[in-house]
Order: C-alpha cells, then structure tokens, then sequence
C-alpha cells in the first residue's frame, strides 16, 4: 500500500488517544471513506507501522518525564516488573542469555580422563586419613 493523503489524515487522528480523538465515522467522513475501509487499512502493516510511528512522535515529549517515574514506581510499589524495566531502560539487565560450553576435541566427555580423576581423589583422601 502506498499511504496517501487521506491515510495520513485518519493516521493523523488514529493516533490520538481515545479521549481525544473523533469517532470512527467521523474520521471515515473527513478521509472520504468509509469506516470499513479505516478497518481496512489497519491491517496493512505499511499503515500500522505508520501510525505507531506517529503514536511514538505524539509521544516523545513525554518520555523522559515517564523514564524518570520508572524508578520510583519500583520502588514505592516494590514492583519488581517495573525494577527490571528500570534496569532494562539505564542498559543495566538485559533479556540476553549467553551460554559458552567448553567441549573436548572428540565432541563428548572424556570418561577415561574422568575414572583417573576419581582415583586420584580417592587416592589422595586415603593419604591424608
């Protein structure tokens, strides 16, 4: 979908919030379409992305007073869900998990290398008993 005028005026509205915003009819009226087609067009992923596009430009004056409440919403709710978005917002906890694993040249754990490991342990705790 190429986005034309009248989708850049039903983004323009959509992304309002509820409160604020015209109804669905009206916003249909001032496009030149009609509601089903506003139904339509969220669908589309080019106009979805679009509008949250908009959404995050709407909102952008907002959000270093929202990251600053962050913390101490945590704090005096002790809410740990927002304690690890605070910590995911100031690049402190991450949802990446790494694993490394240290494996010997035949792909598989060396059993000989194992039973000499044992017998030296025991060996050395019938020597120090």
């Amino acid at each position: 979908m190429n986005l034309e005028t009248k989708h850049y005026t039903a983004i323009r509205y959509l992304s309002l919030p509820p409160s604020e915003r015209p109804t669905l009819a009206e916003i249909a009226e001032e496009c030149g379409v009609t509601p089903s087609a506003l139904y339509q067009w969220r669908q589309d992923s080019i106009f979805e992305a679009e509008l949250k596009r908009q959404i995050v430009r709407n909102n952008v004056d907002d959000l270093p007073e929202l990251i600053a409440l962050i913390p101490k919403i945590a704090i005096t709710e002790k809410n740990a869900a927002m304690a690890k978005l605070a910590l995911q917002v100031h690049g402190m906890l991450s949802d990446k998990v790494e694993v490394s694993t240290t494996a010997t040249s035949g792909g598989g754990t060396d059993i000989a290398a194992l039973k000499a490991r044992i017998e030296a342990l025991k060996e050395r705790r019938t020597t120090d008993e």
